[in-house]
This record gives structure tokens, sequence and C-alpha cells, in this order.
């Protein structure tokens, strides 16, 4: 027999790290392994999604899977354990998992319904060891008579069953009295989704437990009385033409939780846009030679294996804007009553990404050469859009860029990103006419927006910022001669 100590030390678990810069919990996106699977130290185990970022998170020493605490979808606390490794599986019989036995899970009894083949750690709450008990279920003499009732119910309701009255059940069967309703998480997020109260709908599952079936059936008693109500002999007057309006409701929307980069994003553009004194100034300029510059460039042999476009001229055209006027790159200290300057440039790119709007940006930005500055673009925007950015990446941005253009647009107002003082929006370049040494001639022409924090950038500094990016731009020259 295996004593505690020897159990103690035969399994290691590992706990929800901070993957970011102080962030509390975590969603689990995917598993990558399975109990009984063998892991390595640094093999990544699962895939789990931040208010910052999806990121990998790799085990920290070599084994075999015992358990897996949490099932995908769940949001979990930093700090609590998500999977549990044996680290001696050659040392005789494991115990069963603590939190949901092998073979008759505790905290989850709807697991005995599954197929033999389901992992059951993976069904049910598998929470930490602390809070994984359920008291047992109450009322189990009744099972046979309730199961019989709520199927009933649940027919008539799904539109086929017999016309017995539903009022004989005034509560759902087999749920504890006062208590919780009892389903599976896949469950309570389909009916959340669904906008249904469960504690309001009628369970069929062993034990009390509502099923996916319950959840939809609930959700469709309005579509089911539409077409009795159309089909029925006394309804002359016009109720039919009306009935689709009040079920389309549901058919016509779909809720989406908040949560991970979108609730991350929601925050902190309220925060900024309700802190900050936004100020956006605009101007239109002729950046003919600036696309020039960019097709000569693309066959410059240094620039070889490295992307070039605009938005590569712009960036280093902001930074030459920011070395002569250093002040816009500052940060207000609202706890210290302070105003602090960044003698460094980590340049934000805002990105759009499969899971929403993300601003990693490129560290010391200030001090790379144009093939440098080119490559950190290119690995940047790559890894966003695999969406393999990580938090770190993100943190301690100074100013940033928002390409608008790409999507055609001429320019907009920017939210600044929290804790920078600027952005500047990049609108879609077009050719337009535009007067030439005196001649109307057509150029290729893009309009500049300029937000900027009012709090420590007065309209002068943000004006003469806008104005220097705008210079360069139009004579990319001046890259040389200002730098």
């Amino acid at each position: 027999m295996t004593t505690m100590t020897e159990t103690s030390a035969r399994f290691r678990e590992f706990k929800m790290p901070d993957v970011g810069e102080g962030l509390t919990e975590a969603e689990i996106l995917k598993w990558f392994v399975q109990p009984g699977d063998t892991v390595t130290d640094g093999q990544v185990v699962c895939e789990v999604e931040t208010a910052k970022a999806a990121v990998e998170l790799p085990i920290p020493f070599d084994g075999v899977v015992h358990e897996l605490r949490f099932p995908e979808g769940t949001t979990v606390d930093v700090g609590q354990v998500i999977i549990a490794i044996d680290v001696a599986p050659g040392s005789g019989d494991a115990p069963a998992p603590a939190a949901a036995p092998a073979q008759e899970p505790v905290e989850a009894p709807e697991a005995e319904a599954e197929p033999k083949g389901r992992t059951p750690v993976l069904v049910g709450y598998g929470v930490a060891e602390s809070s994984t008990k359920r008291r047992p279920r109450k009322g189990t003499a009744a099972a046979p008579e309730a199961a019989a009732v709520a199927a009933a119910v649940q027919a008539e309701l799904n539109g086929h069953g017999a016309s017995a009255p539903a009022p004989a059940v005034t509560a759902p069967a087999g749920a504890p009295a006062g208590g919780r309703p009892l389903a599976k998480p896949p469950v309570r997020k389909l009916a959340k989704d669904l906008g249904i109260d469960l504690a309001t709908v009628v369970p069929t599952g062993k034990d009390g437990i509502i099923t996916r079936e319950d959840v939809h059936a609930a959700a469709a008693p309005a579509a089911a009385e539409a077409p009795a109500a159309v089909a029925s002999p006394v309804a002359p007057e016009a109720p039919a033409a009306a009935l689709p309006a009040a079920v389309s409701d549901s058919a016509r929307e779909t809720r989406i939780p908040v949560k991970g980069v979108r609730k991350a994003i929601a925050q902190a553009m309220v925060g900024s846009a309700f802190t900050a004194p936004h100020v956006t100034e605009f101007v239109t300029v002729d950046v003919t030679r600036t696309m020039k510059l960019v097709a000569e460039l693309k066959e410059d042999k240094d620039m070889a294996g490295v992307r070039v476009n605009p938005l590569l001229v712009i960036a280093k055209a902001l930074l030459v804007a920011i070395k002569r006027n250093p002040e816009v790159n500052a940060a207000w200290d609202e706890a210290n009553q302070e105003i602090v300057q960044k003698h460094y440039v980590n340049l934000g790119i805002a990105a759009a990404t499969p899971r929403g709007l993300i601003v990693p940006n490129i560290k010391d930005a200030h001090d790379k050469t144009l093939p440098q500055l080119a490559e950190a673009l290119g690995d940047l925007v790559t890894t966003a859009r695999d969406g393999k950015t990580s938090p770190a990446a993100m943190a301690g941005g100074t100013v940033t860029i928002t390409n608008v253009g790409v999507f055609g647009v001429d320019t907009g107002t920017p939210i600044l990103n929290p804790g920078e003082s600027a952005i500047l929006a990049v609108g879609a370049i077009k050719l337009q006419p535009w007067v030439h040494k005196g001649k109307v001639k057509p150029r290729q022409v893009t309009t500049l927006a300029l937000s900027f924090d009012h709090r420590l950038v007065d309209g002068e500094l943000g004006s003469k910022v806008l104005a220097d990016v705008a210079a360069i731009l139009e004579q990319p020259k001046r890259l040389i001669t200002w730098a």
C-alpha cells in the first residue's frame, strides 16, 4: 500500500501561473495532453487565454499525466492546480485522482451516464480539492417517479408529447431544494448563450442532471407554439402574422460572453477614454516621394529578406519626430501626480487578430536601424496573426501607430493605449488631385491623425509632432537631415 508521504512525493501538481502582469485568471482553451500521456520537462500541455493574449503553458517536470483538474473552456484563478503529474509512474498502482476518482466521480455523478471511454476528470466542475465534493443527492427514492414526470413534461415542451397538464411539476425534478440546478459546465455555457435560466429548465438526465437537449427544449416552446397557433381553426385574426416577431428574438440575436482579450480591450478603452482628455489633430499630406522611396528600398540588397512597406517609413518618421520632440514620449502618473518622461521608445503597432485588437510593441525601437526596424515589424505582425503574441510583448509601450488605411479608411480619432500619451492613425494612401509646383497633378495623398493626452501634451507640442511626421513623409530625405 502506498503511504501518504510516498504518494505526496510521487505526484506533482502544476498550478495556473501568472502569465501576464498581475493577471488573476485565465481560460483553458485547449488541452494538448490527456491522462496517461507521457510528458517531458518543457513540453506544452495546454493553451490558455488571459485578458491580454493566448499563451501556451509548458510543464516544468517529467512524468505521466495523472489528472486534468479542469475541462476546456473553464476560467481558472491564478494559483489553482490545473494538472497533476505522476513523476514516478513505475512505483506501483496510482491512487485515484483526488478531485475526481477514475471510476466513480464524487463531484460529477453524471459521468456514470457517459461512455466508458470518457475521462471522468473532464466532466463536472473539477475544481481544487477543498471544493470538489458535493453533498449526496436528495430524494433518490423518488427518482423513477420524478424521471417519469420530467420526461412527460419535457415531451410536452418539445411539442410532441401528450396533453398532460404541465403545472403538476412545480420545480425541476432532481434539483436540490433551494440549491443550484445541476448541469455540466458546457451545458451552463449553452444556457447562458441562449439566455435560459437553468432554474426554469426541467431536467431529464440521471439524478436530475440538466442536459443540452433540456436547454434546447426550454428555448423552443415559443417556436413550438407558433405553428400550433397558426393551425388552430379558432384563430381568424392576425395574431399568426405577429407571432414570428416574438419568436425570432433568440434566432436573430447571438449573445457572446465578454471575456479574455475582448474584455481587456473594453476595460482599457473605457478607462482611457474617460481618464485621459483626448485631443485629435489631422493633417493631409502628399506622400508621393515616400512611395517612391518604398519602391526603391524593395530593390535595395540591404533590405533583402525583410518586408518593406509604407508603414516602415511612417514608423521611422514618427521615431524621428519623437527625437525632435521628446516631451511627447511620456506618461501621466496619477498616484504620484508626476509626468514620467521616457528616454526610450517602445513603439506599439495596433494589430487586428481573430481574438480582437492587440497592441504589441517593438522594444527600444529608437535604437534600431531601418533594416532592424523592418525585421521587428515583420516578426511582430507574423506573431500577432498566429495568435502567439505574449503578454510581455504588449507591455511597456510608450507610443502607438494604428494603420486604419489598410481597411480603405481615410482616417479616424484613435483612443490612446492606456499608459501612453500619443497614438498616430494612418489613413489610406490614395491617388488624388494635388497642387504640386503650381500645377494640379495626381499625387499619392494620405491623412494622418494624432491623438494625445492633453494633461501632459499641449496643443503646440502635439502639433509639432504631427507636423514633423508629415514633413518627413512629404520629403523623406529629412530622415537623414533631421536624424
